[in-house]
C-alpha cells in the first residue's frame, strides 16, 4: 500500500498521473501484477503540511508500505524508479519528493481473511 501525502492544490491536479507512475514502477521494479495498485492520496491544506526548507509547494511524500523480503537493491531500484519518473512526467524535481519505505513482517499483513505469511495464491515474489 502507498500513502501519498502533498499540499491540496499541488497534489490533486496529479494525484491520477501520480498514481500511474508509482504503479508503473511497481510492476518494472517489484513484478506487481497490473491489479494489485492501493494507493491512497491525503491532500492537506497548507497550514496542515509543514516540511524542510528549501522545497516548493510541490513537496510530497510518498511512504510504501510492503511485506519485507526485498532487497536493498531492489528497494533502491524503485526509490530511483520513482524520482526519475516523477521528475521526467510531472516536471517535480527530487528535492521536492520525499519517498520511505517500511517494511512490515508478512504475519504483520492481514488480507483476505489471513495473515500474509498464510497466504499460498500472491502473483508476484516478495524476496526479490
Amino acid at each position: 500500500m502507498i500513502v501519498v501525502y502533498g499540499i491540496r492544490d499541488r497534489l490533486n491536479p496529479v494525484k491520477a498521473e501520480l498514481s500511474d507512475i508509482l504503479h508503473r514502477c511497481m510492476m518494472a521494479v517489484l513484478g506487481m501484477p497490473e491489479d494489485k495498485r492501493a494507493h491512497r492520496f491525503i491532500p492537506l491544506e497548507r497550514d496542515d503540511f509543514y516540511y524542510p526548507g528549501g522545497r516548493s509547494d510541490a513537496y510530497t511524500v510518498i511512504e510504501i508500505n510492503m511485506m519485507a523480503g526485498r532487497k536493498p537493491d531492489t528497494q533502491k531500484a524503485l526509490i530511483k524508479a520513482i524520482f526519475q519518473a516523477v521528475e521526467a512526467e510531472l516536471g517535480i524535481g527530487a528535492v521536492d519528493i520525499e519517498i520511505t519505505i517500511k517494511e512490515q513482517q508478512p504475519y504483520q499483513w492481514g488480507f483476505r481473511g489471513m495473515t500474509g505469511d498464510e497466504v499460498q495464491d500472491l502473483k508476484y515474489q516478495v524476496n526479490i
